[in-house]
């Protein structure tokens, strides 16, 4: 597995992070930003999705490049994160004049009392992309789990939190960075195994043997208001319909890492990058352009991979806040690999 088995393994695609917690603050925002621009495109499922900007992501509206996706806890207060983004980016000239994609959605502690704002997350946040690179619990500076748009998220009865996964498809990158946040359950309660164990590639879960055991969960809390976000990005010369194509595949693989998946109470939105550094095969004689298919399909496949690793990877990696206990404290026996901070 190249590079560090994250998103910020496509070249060209940095990640970011700020967050709050305490005095009744339990949230934070993630900023997957592209200096080189890429083409965008996004997908949503579910009854409750908070968004904006999204509709300019669709094939036939004016947009085809984006700079940054912004992701963000504090429900639609949240959306308000993105104006520090989008702020830094005028700065610079760069952007369409008006705001990347961003999503929001409500942050476990001190819900309606503090509103994430420019100044206080979504400048901070873009800053800190001087950390080029972000994994998913692995080694030191820039444990996904640990950081972000992770505080305040909720994955059924466990603490939910950020994480990241890549992979390689011939000549192509793809990567994933995902908010585990959702209604649904990401691991059975009777055993204490991921729903997607079977998933994990070169040991990248850092379990032994998963416990076999019911986990205490403690009385949790509320689970309606929930959503699971994320970025999936490759290097891949797309337009916007292959790249929204990324995004529903990415959709799937969400579907495999948590039960049920796409509730009325969930927004589950995946955004797709594709920076455009190496081409794509193009049909040479064939019908439809066939060769050409059957490589976006081979991107699409392992979108869906790398979004299900990088959510297993999310949960594993969370730490217990706002009420809420992580996987580690449920089942301590299983959690002994360094790389998850233990």
């Amino acid at each position: 597995m190249p590079g560090f088995n994250a998103i910020t393994d496509v070249p060209g695609v940095l990640v970011g992070h700020h967050h709050r917690l305490g005095r009744g603050w339990a949230t934070g925002t993630t900023v997957v930003l592209v200096p080189g621009r890429a083409v965008g495109a996004v997908d949503q499922r579910g009854g409750a999705p908070g968004t904006r900007e999204t509709d300019l992501l669709e094939p036939e509206n004016l947009v085809q490049r984006v700079d940054a996706i912004c992701l963000s806890g504090g429900s639609a207060y949240g959306l308000a994160a993105a104006d520090g983004v989008v702020r830094w980016l005028g700065e610079r000239q760069r952007g369409f004049r008006w705001a990347p994609a961003v999503r929001g959605r409500a942050h476990r502690a001190g819900r309606g009392r503090v509103r994430p704002a420019a100044q206080r997350l979504g400048q901070p946040a873009r800053r800190r992309v001087r950390v080029r690179r972000v994994r998913g619990g692995h080694g030191r500076a820039g444990r996904a789990g640990h950081r972000g748009c992770r505080h305040g998220r909720q994955v059924g009865s466990l603490k939910g939190g950020v994480g990241t996964a890549s992979e390689r498809v011939g000549e192509h990158t793809v990567g994933a960075l995902v908010v585990v946040n959702a209604s649904g359950e990401a691991v059975s309660l009777e055993t204490g195994a991921p729903f997607a164990a079977d998933h994990e590639v070169d040991g990248e879960f850092g379990i032994a043997a998963w416990p076999c055991r019911p986990g205490d969960v403690g009385a949790g809390g509320r689970k309606d208001l929930n959503t699971t976000i994320g970025v999936v990005a490759t290097d891949a010369d797309l337009s916007k319909a292959e790249a929204r194509r990324l995004a529903v595949s990415a959709q799937d693989g969400l579907a495999r890492a948590v039960r049920p998946a796409h509730t009325m109470y969930d927004g589950d939105t995946v955004f797709a990058l594709a920076t455009g550094d190496r081409p794509l095969s193009e049909a040479e004689g064939t019908v439809g352009g066939a060769q050409r298919a059957a490589a976006l399909d081979g991107l699409c496949a392992a979108a869906a991979r790398v979004f299900t690793r990088a959510m297993v990877r999310g949960v594993l990696s969370a730490t217990s806040a706002a009420g809420l206990r992580a996987y580690r404290d449920v089942w301590p026996e299983a959690v002994t690999d360094t790389r998850h901070g233990r």
